[in-house]
């Protein structure tokens, strides 16, 4: 006889469904080949940053753990320790040991990048999902494991709720500063003041239209003010969520040049990857199928030692 489901049941399910362990593994390498390209394209400037000591200012974390003032022999370190392990974990190679070294590794060299001017929110999905792909276990380590698993389950749904909170902390955040008056956030010309500040891409054919750009303002507001719906969302209106905030994304590229791409990555942590590594596979194996058939009707070359010799 089966004990029936209880809310406590309902809820431990709800944080740690149940999932392949082939997601978790395909995650762990695109989020690792991803810190590589942050590094280089986004924060990117620790090494040069940290010739200047002076200008730091150490953000929490650095205060809290006693973190050293950066240098350039620290920050070379870093880069090469982050090099070395985001490969290996890439790999999915001693997962907890390697993902642990780039999370720490990493948390580091982003608190130098920005304490050296703004932190960047779009980096709260990622952070998140370098401290938890550890705890996924070592067992959860083949992109065609099938094998369901909660523990994955468990770091895929702290990945969702962190870049869900990316939005709804954002929106709360500008509750906070500006209310509900007049002059609060989605009433405001904060949007005209960005374009403004960075005259390029299609924003500056939209300020001639002040009342379009209030409208994006509430639109893109009550979008982060709700978000937390998502996290609910499942199939076809989960797709119809994830295609919003990528095309949201898009607008504020085209508009602003402003991109998130960290948190766009970690969005994968929604999608049922496992189902590329079979896809990929039948791709693979169609496009031999098709290159040996191919060869298969090419005639062979005579050579000049087999040719028939009509003149005996």
């Amino acid at each position: 006889m089966t004990r029936p489901a209880t809310v406590g049941d309902s809820i431990v399910n709800w944080f740690m469904p149940v999932v392949p362990q082939a997601r978790i593994a395909i995650l762990r390498t695109v989020i690792y080949l991803f810190v590589i390209i942050d590094m280089h394209l986004i924060v990117r400037d620790p090494i040069p940053l940290s010739r200047q000591p002076e200008l730091y200012s150490p953000l929490m974390v650095a205060r809290l753990f006693h973190l050293p003032t950066p240098s350039p022999a620290i920050t070379i370190t870093l880069y090469v320790v982050l090099w070395v392990s985001c490969l290996v974990a890439a790999a999915n190679r001693v997962p907890r040991l390697a993902g642990l070294v780039v999370a720490a590794a990493f948390t580091w060299w982003t608190s130098i990048g920005m304490g050296y001017g703004k932190v960047d929110h779009d980096h709260l999905a990622l952070m998140v999902a370098l401290w938890v792909l550890p705890t996924a276990g070592v067992v959860a380590g083949r992109w065609r494991d099938t094998e369901p698993s909660a523990r994955a389950g468990w770091a895929l749904k702290c990945i969702q709720i962190a870049v869900v909170s990316t939005y709804f902390l954002s929106a709360i955040t500008k509750i906070r500063s500006g209310g509900w008056s007049v002059t609060s956030w989605p009433n405001s010309a904060i949007l005209m003041w960005a374009i403004i500040r960075r005259p390029h891409g299609l924003g500056q054919y939209l300020m001639d239209y002040p009342m379009l750009l209030r409208g994006m303002q509430w639109m893109a507001f009550l979008a982060e003010l709700t978000s937390l719906v998502v996290l609910w969302l499942r199939g076809r209106a989960l797709l119809v969520a994830a295609l919003f905030w990528l095309s949201f994304h898009v607008f504020t590229v085209a508009i602003l040049y402003i991109h998130f791409a960290p948190t766009l990555v970690c969005w994968l942590a929604f999608a049922p990857l496992e189902r590329c590594a079979p896809r990929v596979r039948r791709v693979v194996a169609s496009r031999r199928e098709r290159a040996g058939r191919g060869a298969a009707r090419q005639p062979m070359p005579v050579g000049r030692d087999q040719a028939v010799d009509h003149r005996s």
